[in-house]
């Protein structure tokens, strides 16, 4: 078999990424009305030139309620396809594959922006709305209590994911996924410490995975059969009695067998309290163990700062693609310095490389 590494081209479906190196999606929290703007054009076309293989836009709301702030990304309406599609376009034309994250922030809706605090807003006067989740169970004190989802709901939920989908292959993004990790809406109905749940949404573990299998069923249904599905999910809520890695495996399977392509397996996010061993790649050996027990591909991210380490983790088997987050809002080139350091040439867009070869000289 070939070598595979970091640089390594990789074929999804009916999509070629030129590498392994995936920007992983970051709210930016500077959108009005959920419109992408130049800042998010400038955002994420920086790091299609800078070398990665894969930009996914920031959690987009699929709902105007489902937002974490009033500043989140959305694609709620039709309003929202042409800003998108800029981007779209741009991110395909410096090479690199044009993604998108549909998401719900549940019962983590209705928040000010993180840079004031990120408090619960949960009056109108104070800026909120009303928040949504599986049961009557705030995230914490000071957030606002969310109205349990009843059947009705559910499906509008289920809808409102079919909708965003159709918009996101308007926009021209070829690979989408489905946020359900963090603590978010789809999170939320998986883990027991916020679904109590008696009906068959709650309880057992197949009857907390149905919200989030039918949403990923549906996309999956929707989009052209030769373009990508990625699920993101949290493999633990790092808190007892909660999500944890022995449900994600089993997660991950049925995933697969309704056509998800990929798992980008994150953590925590559901309780403000975890106790979260954070070090360096702390993550990636959930990505690991789902790659191996449920033979499905995986992402891997979380405090992955270089490119040895990043290499290591594709040459070592552990993931098939490498989400990078602040490393490169810290470094928007740093895929091309990873081809540098990794003993490869660094393919510069044209207008940067004959410059840059010229002063090597």
């Amino acid at each position: 078999m070939p070598e595979v590494d970091l640089l390594s081209p990789l074929t999804i479906r009916g999509v070629r990424f030129r590498n392994r190196i995936v920007m992983s999606p970051m709210c930016q929290y500077v959108a009005k009305e959920g419109l992408a703007d130049d800042w998010h054009l400038v955002h994420l076309g920086s790091r299609a030139a800078g070398g990665v293989a894969l930009v996914v836009v920031e959690a987009t709301a699929v709902t105007r309620d489902g937002r974490i702030t009033n500043s989140d990304l959305g694609i709620w309406t039709d309003d929202h396809v042409g800003p998108l599609a800029r981007i779209a376009r741009f991110v395909e034309s410096q090479g690199a594959v044009a993604g998108i994250q549909l998401a719900h922030a549940g019962r983590k809706a209705s928040c000010d922006l993180p840079w004031k605090g990120g408090a619960g807003l949960t009056t109108p006067a104070a800026g909120g709305w009303p928040v949504v989740g599986p049961s009557a169970i705030a995230f914490d004190d000071g957030h606002p209590v969310p109205a349990a989802l009843d059947a009705a709901g559910i499906d509008g939920v289920v809808a409102a994911f079919e909708v965003a989908t159709r918009r996101a292959l308007a926009a021209g993004f070829r690979v989408i996924e489905v946020h359900a990790a963090h603590g978010y809406l789809l999170h939320e109905f998986l883990s027991p410490l916020s679904n109590t749940r008696t009906d068959d949404y709650g309880g057992s573990l197949e009857n907390r995975m149905r919200l989030l299998l039918r949403v990923a069923g549906s996309v999956r249904g929707l989009v052209p059969a030769k373009l990508p599905v990625f699920v993101r999910i949290s493999a633990t809520d790092w808190a007892d009695g909660g999500w944890d890695a022995d449900q994600s495996v089993v997660l991950a399977r049925r995933l697969k067998e309704v056509g998800i392509d990929l798992v980008d397996v994150s953590s925590g996010g559901l309780v403000p309290k975890a106790r979260i061993p954070v070090g360096r790649g702390y993550q990636v050996p959930f990505a690991r163990r789902l790659r191996d027990e449920a033979g499905v591909m995986t992402g891997a991210v979380g405090l992955i700062t270089d490119a040895r380490q990043a290499d290591g983790i594709v040459t070592g088997g552990d993931a098939d693609l490498v989400f990078v987050a602040r490393e490169l809002l810290r470094e928007p080139y740093w895929a091309l310095k990873a081809q540098q350091e990794l003993g490869e040439e660094p393919t510069w867009p044209i207008s940067y490389g004959y410059a840059v070869k010229r002063r090597a000289k």
